[in-house]
């Protein structure tokens, strides 16, 4: 509590006391993953220096580390600072504070209030810049379909994703020909371009932040703009249809085929294998029937039968 009441009351002494000195806010890039260091440009601390450093946060200066009575204190474990939990290192004789293992969180303003035989601050501001990859060159299919068939220029597109703060730019050798700049954290950029087909320029899109960039060369322009590459390809997907049409067309001919021609063979072979039966007519001949018997019983009749 102690500590709080005279940090306000430096603060207060900030607005009336003529003593006070303020500088410029040092502007600072720093690499995401990489450690950054504030100074204080204090060469050592007294027993009754005060050292109070502070991040802003939602339009509010948070303390985030204070010395006092040559005690280090550093609040990196409050609801509001979990973001520097175990980044946060102060140094005994400057009261200089490093971060490491910075990330995009703790981009912003940083201010340190140093009261000691005067009463000063100073303030940063940190942009942490995210990880470079190597920008990605395309042809621009969409772009080259809609052009006319005859034209002898090609697209290209050149592409970066998940990045901020940073710069994309195209060069024909040393000369710049186009770049477009983004502040925002993690988005995709893109960026056209229309060559000859036959230029035999070097081409070379770069990517660039404050610190680093990264560049991606195009010296083979033939081989990524190739003339008449689409129609070529849909020659050769067409004629690749019509080959499959016609074996499955094969295909089907020679099932039918060998099905019908063994349809005929069973069809003969029970053919042959049939038994021969001849067929003739019975005649019958007729005979006028004796006289009954005397004693009138019957008396059977026989017929001769004649094959024919």
């Amino acid at each position: 509590m102690v500590v709080r009441a005279f940090f306000c009351f430096c603060l207060w002494l900030l607005g009336g006391v003529s003593g006070v000195y303020t500088d410029e806010t040092e502007m600072i890039s720093v690499m995401e993953g990489d450690s950054v260091t504030l100074n204080t440009d204090v060469t050592e601390i007294l027993r009754d220096d005060l050292i109070v450093w502070t991040f802003r946060l939602n339009s509010s200066d948070t303390v985030i580390a204070e010395i006092y009575k040559l005690i280090i204190s550093i609040y990196d474990n409050k609801e509001n600072n979990e973001r520097f939990r175990d980044r946060l290192q102060i140094d005994e004789q400057t009261g200089s504070l490093t971060i490491t293992n910075i990330n995009r969180l703790h981009s912003g303003h940083y201010k340190v209030l140093i009261k000691n035989e005067d009463v000063k601050q100073r303030s940063f501001n940190i942009s942490v810049c995210g990880i470079l990859t190597v920008p990605v060159i395309i042809r621009d299919t969409l772009q080259n379909s809609s052009s006319s068939s005859g034209s002898s220029r090609c697209s290209l597109l050149c592409s970066a994703v998940n990045v901020g703060h940073v710069t994309l730019s195209w060069y024909k050798g040393n000369s710049l020909l186009s770049s477009i700049s983004v502040s925002d954290l993690s988005i995709s950029l893109s960026l056209p371009l229309e060559v000859e087909y036959q230029d035999k320029n070097t081409y070379s899109c770069v990517l660039n932040n404050p610190i680093r960039n990264q560049t991606k060369h195009l010296d083979n322009i033939s081989q990524l703009c190739q003339p008449n590459s689409e129609s070529n390809q849909t020659s050769f997907i067409v004629v690749s249809l019509l080959l499959l049409l016609l074996l499955l067309f094969t295909v089907v001919v020679v099932l039918i085929f060998c099905r019908r021609r063994k349809y005929t063979q069973a069809k003969q072979k029970a053919q042959s294998n049939e038994e021969e039966v001849d067929y003739t007519d019975a005649t019958f001949i007729k005979h006028r029937a004796p006289d009954t018997e005397a004693d009138g019983r019957d008396q059977t009749v026989y017929s001769e039968v004649a094959l024919r």
